[in-house]
């Protein structure tokens, strides 16, 4: 009896029926199986195939892709020299020679003059090759045809008739045609135009927030944001973007993803370079910072921005912002690694404070607005701290009016002629261009400040060749967006200068 109790199998002995067990399909088994960074994604392919149609697929697959793409910026306060060369010799390339190399060549285009009558001599060859080209056709159509025939005369009077566009001369087009990129030539919202009362409305998810017990239309929440869209902006253009001498970036070509190996410890201690998402030195390189500026980085943590400002070895006073002491702690920690103490005692300083109600009236020419946003690379890829989670939605859908409140004072609080730049690493046209629109609205009627909003669009045209921008569906910034062979970003900022 025992041993034939050991040749029955186990599951036939002890199957145990379950009688409610739920289809995988049930919500009770759904709602356990999804996971933050899941309903990230799942309410980006919600939104974001709206907004950026056909590139989103790319987008989305960069950003889900491991081989995130960075600069190195190379620690002026450790053996320079010695960091660059071994930089260059691992074949990475100075961001600045790539930008000052390919301007020269599009400047040299643009210088070339063209001799008078240039194009009415290309007018008068392009007519005298169509009548070339009819010629060789009749004779081409007599050799086959017998031309008093009147049936082939017929035959050929309709052939002629439908093919003449394939005998036609060929115009020729630029790459720039050719690639059809689109651009937004007008970046103004007038209240004339009947699109402004709906700019923001297009970019709304029309679905529901997924993970919810009780759905909330996020299209209600951002209605609020609609009402900034009549006020009219300035839009003035900047052709140049300026490099500092001794801000020293280090990057690899398109498609090569090599990583930077661990920085060395430097004669002075301190490292010799740190990374940064390549995406993320264009916020400071549009502030143009000048010798004797004086700098505040409003929400600075981790300080990868703040110390490329120093970097520049431009700044009179620089001040590193931070809400919370964990917060200041990692500012604190970085800064440590790079800058000589000697240098915080004169003319740097970390300072915890809500951005919101920061009140140094008229001391910054320069301001920083890097501001929390919903991060869209890191959501899809780490669990802690992520916005996604359950316990942070009201958070997330706040996310727009904090960003607004922090950047009406940023703007109250740079002097005239003062530069602000507004930056975030999330791909939303509403924690975007929604919010600067609505902010320099706020800031005019509560602050009676007035801005100008800098279009960069022709300044950056040298960067194409390492950045992905599309800027299309804006009105405002600019944004790098991430692809298989240059994933970096995203990243949004928007110039503003101070005019009354």
């Amino acid at each position: 009896m025992a041993q034939l109790f050991k040749n029955v199998k186990l599951h036939n002995v002890l199957f145990i029926p379950v009688r409610y067990r739920n289809p995988q399909h049930h919500w009770s088994e759904v709602k356990k199986k999804v996971t933050c960074t899941q309903r990230a994604l799942d309410h980006f392919d919600d939104f974001y195939e709206k907004v950026y149609g056909e590139s989103w697929k790319h987008i989305r697959s960069a950003m889900l892709a491991k081989n995130h793409k960075y600069v190195a910026v190379v620690n002026n306060f450790s053996d320079t020299e010695r960091t660059c060369s071994e930089l260059e010799n691992l074949g990475a390339m100075s961001l600045k020679s790539v930008y000052d190399s390919v301007k020269r060549s599009i400047d040299y285009e643009k210088s070339l003059v063209r001799p008078k009558g240039y194009q009415e001599t290309i007018r008068l060859m392009n007519e005298k090759l169509g009548n070339i080209v009819e010629e060789q056709k009749k004779n081409v159509t007599s050799v086959y045809t017998d031309p008093s025939d009147d049936h082939t005369q017929n035959v050929i009077e309709k052939e002629s008739e439908n093919d003449n566009s394939s005998f036609e001369p060929v115009k020729l087009k630029s790459i720039e045609t050719d690639l059809k990129v689109v651009t937004s030539k007008d970046r103004i919202i007038s209240p004339a135009c009947a699109e402004s009362s709906s700019f923001l409305y297009e970019y709304v998810p029309a679905t529901k927030l997924k993970g919810m017990e009780d759905f909330v239309l996020e299209s209600e929440h951002y209605n609020y944001y609609t009402q900034g869209a009549d006020f009219r902006i300035k839009i003035e253009k900047e052709n140049d973007m300026n490099f500092p001498d001794h801000l020293l970036l280090y990057t690899f070509e398109e498609g090569n993803n090599t990583k930077f190996p661990k920085p060395k410890t430097g004669s002075t201690d301190l490292l010799d370079y740190f990374v940064l998402d390549g995406a993320s030195v264009l916020p400071i390189l549009s502030l143009d910072l000048q010798p004797g500026d004086k700098f505040l980085d409003m929400c600075a943590a981790p300080g990868g921005k703040t110390m490329m400002a120093l970097q520049t070895l431009r700044l009179r006073l620089a001040v590193a912002n931070d809400i919370q002491e964990s917060r200041i702690n990692r500012i604190n920690t970085f800064i440590h690694e790079f800058l000589l103490e000697k240098y915080c005692d004169k003319s740097f300083y970390i300072t915890q404070s809500d951005a919101r109600h920061i009140e140094d009236n008229g001391v910054y020419n320069k301001i920083l607005v890097d501001v929390p946003c919903t991060t869209d690379r890191h959501v899809l890829h780490e669990f802690d701290n992520n916005i996604f989670k359950g316990s942070r939605i009201k958070e997330r859908l706040r996310l727009p009016e904090l960003q607004s409140e922090i950047l009406v004072n940023a703007l109250k609080l740079a002097i005239p002629g003062g530069t602000v730049v507004y930056s975030t690493c999330t791909l939303s046209p509403i924690q975007n261009d929604g919010v600067v629109q609505m902010a320099l609205k706020k800031a005019f009627e509560e602050h009676n400040v007035v801005y100008k909003v800098i279009d960069q669009m022709d300044a950056l045209v040298p960067l194409k060749y390492l950045y992905n921008f599309n800027d299309s569906a804006l009105k405002y910034g600019h944004i790098v967006v991430p692809s298989k062979s240059r994933n970096w970003g995203p990243m949004y900022f928007c110039k503003m200068i101070r005019i009354q």
